[in-house]
């Protein structure tokens, strides 16, 4: 039996309009995001794969010969031919689909650092995308976030009504705005998060177990989007083993402090949505676990003033960390790399060659290019 979506008439000529209007933009660039006549290069890798890791597994009250295994992670990973030391775990707040190509098709973060040999991993945390076995009853109520995800992913000011118009758009937005599919694409790259202080727990005890067991390899750097950063912190300051060595967030919505601190932040412990994105508050033998590592960079676009409250936490946590001895440093795309019109998700811009480039520099930087033993570059 076939199904259909269903709009009102007036919706849907809309729809329409705008797709004819920019569809081709979209289906030159979904072919790669390549000039005409560049054909790059086929990826080599040694192998791919999936699993999960940590969970439970409860009982049924009624019926103790019947279990359920839950809330688990799911990890996707994809071994380069010739890989590299440090692994990049790429932790969305989103959906995964945003680690896998740019806004407007082209190539995204996954395929870029393969390229560059490391060993990518794409982390999707207990209940979310393809690890939502939950231990727990999930009640979805649709909540229409469309245009409330137009002003929360900085591809505009105010909510749009219906769909965006030209003048509902920042200026100079790196997005492709006049084409229809690319806003279809990204309004559908979500799952439910669970945004709640509960679930930061909870997805943050299994990222360490993944952590700790090995097999995200020996040099891990997360790459986080929005509250993804917040529990990338969270799960380095849970980990027993010294393989985390870096942490790049863009737009982390979220931070972790040390307790005792004059300038830590009220910690937020409510286990509901009010603490969903802290400030978490954790003891300073745990907080200083970050300071150990490599390097950490908390990256902002230019659509987000210094008066954010987000931006502004971000700032004292990189002074905490390096009061501990740290190495932890806020970049703003716009004002610091003069990377101008990025979205809350600027590694899928259209200028995300410039914002893979300032990766490329941080992982130099910090002795996290190198290859491993006997894949010599």
């Amino acid at each position: 039996m076939k199904t259909s979506l269903s709009f009102p008439r007036s919706y849907r000529s809309k729809i329409a309009g705008f797709r004819l209007a920019a569809g081709a933009l979209f289906l030159a660039a979904a072919g790669g995001g390549v000039s005409a006549g560049e054909r790059l290069e086929p990826i080599k890798l040694a192998k791919s794969g999936g699993f999960e890791i940590g969970g439970k597994v409860i009982t049924n009250p009624s019926n103790p010969n019947q279990t359920l295994s839950c809330d688990h992670g799911y990890v996707e990973y994809f071994t380069p031919w010739k890989p590299r030391k440090t692994s990049l775990v790429m932790w969305h707040s989103s959906s995964s689909q945003v680690w896998q190509n740019r806004w407007d098709g082209g190539e995204g973060y996954k395929d870029k650092f393969l390229r560059r040999d490391y060993p990518v991993f794409i982390w999707d945390g207990p209940r979310v995308g393809r690890a939502n076995w939950s231990c727990e009853p999930i009640n979805y109520v649709p909540a229409y976030r469309d245009q409330g995800n137009f002003v929360a992913w900085k591809f505009g000011p105010l909510p749009p009504e219906g769909l965006p118009k030209p003048s509902d758009w920042y200026p100079g937005v790196q997005f492709p705005t006049e084409s229809a599919e690319a806003w279809n694409q990204a309004t559908r790259a979500r799952y439910d998060e669970f945004d709640t202080g509960a679930n930061i727990q909870l997805q943050t005890d299994v990222a360490a177990v993944a952590a700790d067991s090995g097999k995200l390899g020996d040099s891990i750097v997360y790459l986080t989007n929005s509250a993804g950063g917040l529990r990338a912190m969270v799960t380095t300051t849970k980990a027993q083993q010294k393989n985390i060595a870096g942490i790049v967030t863009y737009e982390s919505i979220g931070y972790v402090f040390p307790e005792g601190d004059p300038e830590t932040p009220t910690a937020c412990t409510d286990p509901g949505p009010a603490c969903a994105f802290g400030p978490i508050v954790v003891p300073l033998a745990d907080f200083k676990k970050l300071a150990k590592l490599k390097g950490i960079q908390f990256v902002w676009g230019d659509n987000r003033p210094e008066t954010d409250t987000f931006v502004k936490q971000s700032r004292v946590a990189a002074k905490l960390i390096n009061k501990y001895g740290g190495n932890a440093k806020v970049l703003v795309l716009g004002r610091d790399a003069g990377l101008w019109g990025s979205t809350h998700i600027p590694f899928a811009d259209l200028d995300n060659d410039e914002v893979a480039a300032l990766l490329d520099k941080f992982l130099k930087k910090n002795g996290l290019d190198k290859y491993g033993k006997g894949h010599d570059e």
